[in-house]
């Protein structure tokens, strides 16, 4: 059994092709044989990181299953978007964690199947949008069908929080333009690893740092500059409930920075540290990257209006901090 309360075995040869039901029988030889197929239905086994509900899935030697003290979430769906404004021009949305901003072009064969098991965020809004009724201005709007909304940004899959997205080429023109300027308020809550003091964090984010992941270089003139400004709001038992306000909006500008000031993101699985030494290690058991876009500004396409929406912290990180709390 791990710190974290997961249990991990690895896949010997004199165990594989066995089934995975046979090896969780195995693990837990006192509990009910009906406690292997709950442990699956329960989504609590991993194998490589992948959630699996599988138990008549054949297992490889190597392999890695995990059994996990928490059930992973299930996949997210409509009645997870929550709208927080909409008129003819825009849509501000708050974006359910495990569900992508928009398709993409390796996705586009993907039979409609299995695109409608796995929606992307652009695909279900306009539906969203026209069966519902939408808070407009403080006033309630019922819309009609929309045309089809354009993401002019995005957030990571797994990162949670509000978006806009626009309905017209005026607004599309304009954000994409607020965007540009570096003129859109954008803050977000982290939990991290270790106790982060405040800080504005500054460099030059490139592609590849070298190891064919995006990280910050020492030329200028090979990446792009990156501004983030860091505010602690609780530490928590060895971790660090933080606020970072964009100044650019750089691609995982804010794990990347966080990550190279030593104090990665919990449940981020790609940064994990400064480039060249040893990844630090996640011992905090997050139910997934603990990342969340909590405030919105910027101004009105067609009225020049100052908007600002804010969002708390979601069900799953914020139990997640009241665990670190309890933990402690």
């Amino acid at each position: 059994m791990r710190r974290d309360g997961s249990q991990v075995v690895h896949v010997r040869e004199s165990d594989a092709g066995q089934l995975l039901v046979a090896l969780l029988w195995r693990l837990q030889p006192d509990a009910p044989a009906s406690e292997a197929t709950q442990l699956l239905r329960n989504r609590r086994v991993q194998i490589d990181g992948n959630l699996c509900e599988d138990g008549r899935r054949r297992l490889k030697t190597g392999e890695v299953v995990k059994i996990l003290p928490h059930a992973i979430a299930a996949p997210p769906t409509a009645d997870d978007i929550h709208i927080h404004f909409a008129d003819e021009q825009l849509v501000v949305v708050e974006k359910p964690s495990g569900m992508t901003t928009m398709r993409h072009a390796d996705e586009a064969n993907w039979s409609a199947r299995r695109q409608r098991r796995e929606p992307t965020l652009e695909d279900v809004l306009p539906n969203l949008l026209a069966k519902s009724a939408s808070p407009s201005r403080g006033k309630q709007q019922r819309l009609g069908r929309p045309p089809r909304v354009i993401p002019v940004h995005r957030l990571d899959r797994d990162t949670s929080g509000l978006m806009v997205f626009v309905r017209t080429s005026t607004a599309e023109r304009s954000l994409v333009e607020q965007f540009r300027e570096h003129s859109i308020d954008r803050a977000y809550l982290a939990i991290v690893s270790g106790e982060i003091t405040a800080q504005t964090i500054e460099s030059f984010l490139a592609r590849d740092r070298g190891d064919g992941k995006r990280g910050s270089v020492s030329d200028p003139n090979a990446g792009q500059r990156a501004v983030t400004h860091v505010r602690p709001v609780e530490v928590i038992n060895g971790f660090t409930l933080v606020e970072c306000r964009l100044e650019t909006g750089r691609t995982h500008q804010i794990r990347i920075h966080l990550s190279e000031a030593g104090h990665p993101v919990c449940g981020d699985k790609e940064y994990r540290g400064p480039f060249g030494q040893k990844p630090i290690l996640d011992r905090s058991s997050a139910p997934r990257l603990a990342l969340h876009a909590a405030e919105l500004g910027f101004e009105h396409p067609l009225t020049g209006e100052p908007l600002l929406f804010e969002s708390r912290l979601p069900r799953d990180l914020a139990d997640f901090s009241r665990r670190l709390r309890r933990d402690s």
